[in-house]
């Protein structure tokens, strides 16, 4: 278990000598003490980065790709190992953690794949006077933020196609999970990934550190997952050197099921969308829209299907459902669900904390919710599922969209045509038609409004860390 900072290649502590704990959500108990970084131990990261990343960037498609594989390959024979430690610093179920563990590795074979594809273009200017080349060299060095929820697939998500593109970075981790990411610096060092390309500095002065990260006359770019408020601040802050940014941020996901859904599908669904990685992702279905007409059976079978959920330490046998991350988030689903009931929801299953050691809540149904409710308009992040009855599809279409939120919906109907129109309708990046679950390297992920900027994933994904470059000559 790495707990110091990884910078230039090289294991040490903060500059300061502070370090902060790691606690295990499902027991409270103190993890391990890591090393805290200062503002000078970020400037020390981007000075290495600043350094390492021209001779990166020089470095063949090839020889980037075949490193890169090499991680995957290291990732997925070290998943359990990894997995049981996301298990400790986060609390998921050991099966979504292996799950997190495969999705992360993937990004770095997908990336190395996209290495030896990043294409430019060459053509004639209208005028015949000079030919157009254009092509797309590394941005240079990246500052990466990542959340809890996730902490190895949230990094490698951004990691790989920086690397693949030919960028240097420096990694925040959370200060709720640092031990993956430190430990997959250990393992891309293991690779071949050279010393300096990639710096890892945990911290727990997130402000004073990003200040000082930005500033550095190296820093080209930021990618950052997390809150919508912390991504609204980090742009500004980013604009004062007019930085890259790509933004992926809160979502308020609306979950559509139909009269005509087949409702078995449509509960395994919700399950998927609802309670995957322990209802912590940013993909989760947050607002349950159901036709009135079917309203009561769907929230029967889904209290069903929540009530035979296994809250437990993620190592445990059986347990599908792990803690929320810490104190603070129990507090806030506590409150969420207390006020709904005061305005009228009805508890169909849960509804109260569990009464097990640990940051648990039980897994939640609450039927008879408003539109306008306050637990509505809230990112919820933990196992609650208020459900809204609808039957005008127009009106539960404006409902669905009257939030600043557009990461993600999902749709139930076996009508696939009505599917489509009413997907295309809803101002989300990504929609899961018939299905609860979206998310996969090969694909762009990312929303609209203010759930983010760019596309992590696809083709697309590694020309977020490309620059384009216009070069006019003739022969």
């Amino acid at each position: 278990m790495r707990t110091q900072l990884f910078i230039g290649g090289e294991w040490r502590d903060g500059s300061d000598g502070v370090t902060f704990d790691v606690i295990d959500p499902a027991t409270e108990a103190i993890v391990a003490s890591v090393a805290a970084g200062t503002p000078s131990d970020a400037t020390a990261a981007c000075e290495s980065a600043s350094a390492a990343q021209p001779g990166w960037a020089a470095t063949a498609p090839r020889e980037r790709a075949e490193i890169l594989r090499r991680a995957w390959q290291l990732l997925m024979e070290r998943q359990d190992e990894l997995a049981r430690l996301i298990v400790l610093e986060n609390g998921k179920p050991l099966a979504d953690a292996k799950g997190e563990v495969a999705y992360a590795a993937e990004f770095f074979r997908w990336n190395s794949e996209e290495a030896v594809r990043i294409h430019g273009s060459i053509g004639t200017a209208p005028s015949g006077s000079n030919r157009i080349i254009v092509h797309h060299p590394p941005v240079g060095v990246v500052v990466i933020v990542t959340p809890w929820n996730f902490p190895a697939a949230m990094i490698t998500r951004k990691l790989a196609p920086a690397l693949a593109a030919g960028n240097a970075v420096v990694i925040k981790p959370p200060t709720e999970t640092p031990l993956t990411a430190l430990r997959i610096a250990d393992l891309l060092s293991e690779a071949g990934v050279p010393d300096g390309v990639v710096n890892v500095v945990p911290t727990t002065d997130a402000e004073a550190w990003f200040d000082a990260a930005v500033d550095h006359p190296g820093i080209r770019m930021v990618s950052f997952t997390g809150s919508t408020g912390v991504g609204r601040n980090l742009l500004k802050r980013s604009a004062d050197r007019v930085l890259k940014t790509v933004m992926e941020l809160g979502g308020n996901a609306p979950f559509v099921v139909f009269a005509d859904a087949d409702l078995d599908a449509a509960v395994e669904g919700a399950m998927t969308a609802k309670m995957r990685h322990s209802a912590e992702t940013c993909t989760a279905a947050n607002r349950f829209f159901v036709e009135a007409s079917v309203v009561e059976e769907f929230a029967s079978r889904f209290a069903a299907a929540m009530g035979a959920v296994t809250l437990g330490v993620g190592t445990d046998d059986g347990v599908t459902c792990g803690p929320l991350i810490h104190a603070g988030a129990l507090d806030r689903v506590t409150s969420l669900v207390d006020d709904a009931v005061a305005a009228g929801a009805r508890v169909q299953v849960g509804g109260k904390r569990s009464d097990r050691a640990g940051y648990f809540y039980e897994p939640t149904v609450l039927s008879n919710v408003a539109h306008d409710d306050p637990i509505t308009r809230e990112e919820i992040f933990g196992p609650v599922a208020p459900i809204i009855a609808f039957t005008d599809v127009d009106d539960m279409i404006d409902q669905a969209n009257d939030t600043e939120m557009g990461l993600i919906g999902y749709v139930f109907t076996s009508d696939l045509a009505k599917g489509l129109r009413v997907s295309e309708r809803i101002q989300a990046g990504m929609i899961g038609l018939n299905r609860g679950a979206v998310s996969d390297p090969a694909a762009p992920f990312g929303g609209m409004k203010q759930s983010g900027l760019g596309r992590e994933g696809a083709s697309d994904g590694i020309y977020e860390f490309c620059e384009t470059q216009y070069i006019a000559t003739d022969w």
